[in-house]
């Protein structure tokens, strides 16, 4: 592939940042390493193969996790891109036993109420049955980590005042998904729990009022022998569409 050099002035009426712009905020010279096409090819083989292997087991082992792995995950999972750079989300963990055990407890009736008092529709039902998931949720208190990403629907500043936070769940979706493929690179296993209404996980963790549950996180290693669904994933042509080829 032949590399072709353009002067920022030959393609761009505006290049950025401005001269005036930068008279006034702090900018830098991104650091990036082009790769040559073959590398990027076997790099992003290599990735797909990795993820494609990532499931969601329901059954976990108490093994423990070293606490540094989850904080690289978190790490990693805050480099995400966000709206205004105001990286709206907390990544609240916990291995205390009885943290856990509470969280399961609250889920449970949660769980209860939508599965046998039909607050899940039954069209709802009828597309979770092939996964066969009840309102049982051992899990919680079995895997050695749970890590509740929060939303930060709005900053509050020491002084009281709050300033707003922008594309907030756009920005916590993505940070939500890097963290999961940081975890399943880590050699690590998740699941998404989202137990309706989550309010109860802003109580027993203890969070202030400007932060809202979005995603519940077990974390650990599988349970030897642990089975999951036989599903497929949808082929890339259900899930891409190239426009003007």
């Amino acid at each position: 592939m032949v590399r072709i050099v353009v002067a920022p002035e030959d393609l761009y009426e505006f290049p950025y940042p401005s001269a005036d712009l930068e008279s006034k905020y702090p900018f830098e010279e991104m650091v990036f390493t082009r790769l040559d096409q073959r590398t990027m090819v076997e790099r992003a083989e290599e990735f797909y193969a990795l993820m494609d292997g990532r499931r969601s087991p329901r059954m976990f082992s108490p093994d423990p996790v070293p606490k540094r792995l989850i904080e690289l995950a978190v790490a990693t999972a805050s480099t995400a891109p966000s709206g205004a750079h105001k990286q709206p989300w907390r990544f609240v963990a916990t291995q205390n036993p009885e943290v856990k055990r509470a969280i399961r407890a609250a889920a449970e009736e949660e769980e209860r109420v939508n599965y046998l008092e039909n607050r899940m529709n039954e069209e709802w039902q009828e597309a979770l049955a092939p996964l066969g998931t009840d309102h049982h949720k051992e899990f919680l208190e079995v895997a050695p980590w749970i890590v509740v990403l929060f939303e930060e629907r709005y900053e509050l500043r020491p002084d009281g005042q709050r300033r707003k936070n922008y594309y907030v769940k756009e920005s916590v979706g993505i940070a939500a998904g890097m963290f999961i493929a940081a975890l399943h690179n880590l050699g690590l296993a998740t699941l998404t729990h989202t137990p309706t209404p989550m309010n109860f996980l802003t109580r027993l963790l203890g969070r202030p009022e400007n932060e809202r549950p979005f995603v519940l996180f077990p974390i650990g290693f599988p349970l030897p022998g642990v089975k999951v669904p036989a599903l497929k994933r949808k082929p890339l042509d259900d899930v891409m569409v190239i426009v003007g080829a």
